[in-house]
């Protein structure tokens, strides 16, 4: 069953906002990925914050500030016109909220820590509250005064698209008729420090792909859709036509070097959204730039698509955001669908163009490549994470999305 993404507000290092964020996207904008000292001891690390100004937190008494809380809220204010229009119409109680996130206020929780070590005793203003994983779906739900389903999703890299499965299976399910779903991430010295004992993140610009590849860059960002069973009147919708999820569980955090179980996860979505591999018109690859990932990712996709598929790794362009990640370039793909993306262009991979010999090749995007006019347009967005944790993701444009309801509709018996 399709559902609809009916509006979006993001952020990333892209830029705040769907306007500003396409027109860097398609340009191929790297210029928000910025080496930055204070990260990690003694070290330099390229990262791509969210620029400018954020907007001040409300004051709710159970929700101490973060950054992870304040672009979430950016994000939100960018569609609140859309989900007060969906409160009013379907009620509170029915819109739900599910958020994937691996940092929450995890930030602001650690430098309150450090303050213990060094001083005995924590700040006045510290409440652990703020670095609970549930922090930013209970912020969002209450300010919204929403009473409907409320939770957190992480699991790890995938926690953004596992939130959009987590959506459409609560409107399957009946138990809303909206969810506010999505996910966010901000920088935090915890994780930046953490992958760099890990020796997976790379002082430079990252490189999907390329035989000179040294690791991942560390991003952070918000992405928020309002899904419903139907579109919504007048509202700019792309349709999420399916999704799966397998767990190779091969390593706690290596992949499978065979990519067996990124395969599966891409199979489950084609057959979810009833279509063939040769009709995906594009795909939005993990493309972490780290040795195992890149080599695994290329072998899965050479698996999936024999006859190739036009592709890019977005995350030179804005980091690896972790739990925002799926979510994220789900809305980057939706913003292909979309009015935001007149000329059809596609998102070109930003790299040295220095492919690896001993991987299978990828028809990587070139700057200026257009989508074309063709209707119906599908995409894949795929999200990998630690513990064999798999993800893909099917958008398309509305047209496709009505033909398969007409085609349930003639169809004889039920359908779940």
């Amino acid at each position: 069953m399709a559902s609809y993404l009916n509006a979006l507000g993001l952020n990333c290092a892209l830029g705040q906002g769907k306007q500003a964020v396409a027109k860097a996207l398609f340009a191929g904008d790297t210029s928000g990925m910025r080496a930055q000292h204070g990260w990690v001891a003694e070290r330099a690390l390229t990262v791509g914050a969210v620029p400018g100004e954020l907007p001040p937190l409300p004051a709710l008494p159970d929700h101490p500030p973060s950054r992870n809380n304040q672009l979430l809220l950016a994000a939100a204010l960018e569609i609140e016109t859309e989900l007060r229009a969906a409160i009013a119409r379907f009620g509170a109680e029915r819109i739900a909220v599910v958020l994937g996130t691996s940092t929450s206020g995890i930030e602001e929780a650690s430098q309150s820590i450090a303050s213990y070590l060094k001083q005995g005793e924590l700040p006045a203003h510290y409440d652990y509250a703020q670095q609970e994983l549930a922090a930013p779906a209970s912020f969002l739900s209450d300010w919204l005064g929403l009473s409907g389903p409320c939770f957190s999703i992480s699991t790890a890299c995938t926690s953004g698209a596992r939130a959009l499965l987590s959506a459409q299976r609560l409107l399957k399910l009946g138990v809303c008729d909206a969810v506010i779903c999505g996910g966010v991430d901000s920088l935090c010295r915890l994780t930046l420090n953490g992958f760099s004992a890990l020796e997976a993140v790379s002082a430079e610009r990252c490189k999907p792909f390329s035989v000179n590849r040294s690791g991942i860059n560390i991003g952070e960002g918000a992405a928020l859709f309002l899904m419903t069973r139907e579109a919504l009147p007048g509202s700019t919708a792309v349709a999420l036509l399916g999704g799966g999820a397998s767990s190779d569980a091969h390593h706690i955090s290596a992949p499978q070097p065979d990519g067996l179980g990124a395969q599966a996860a891409m199979r489950k979505a084609l057959a979810a959204a009833d279509i063939n591999a040769e009709q995906i018109d594009y795909l939005n690859l993990h493309g972490t730039a780290t040795q195992h990932n890149d080599a695994m990712e290329s072998r899965a996709v050479e698996a999936i698509f024999p006859a190739g598929v036009p592709c890019s790794s977005s995350k030179s362009m804005i980091g690896h955001t972790l739990g925002a990640a799926g979510a994220l370039e789900a809305a980057f793909c939706w913003l292909i669908l979309s009015e935001y993306n007149p000329e059809q262009l596609l998102p070109p991979h930003q790299w040295d163009g220095q492919a690896d010999p001993t991987l299978p090749a990828l028809n990587l995007v070139a700057p200026e490549t257009r989508l074309g006019n063709k209707r119906p347009r599908r995409l894949m967005s795929n999200s990998f994470a630690f513990g064999g944790n798999n993800i893909s993701l099917i958008l398309a444009d509305l047209l496709l999305a009505e033909e398969m309801a007409e085609k349930l509709a003639e169809e004889p018996g039920e359908h779940a």
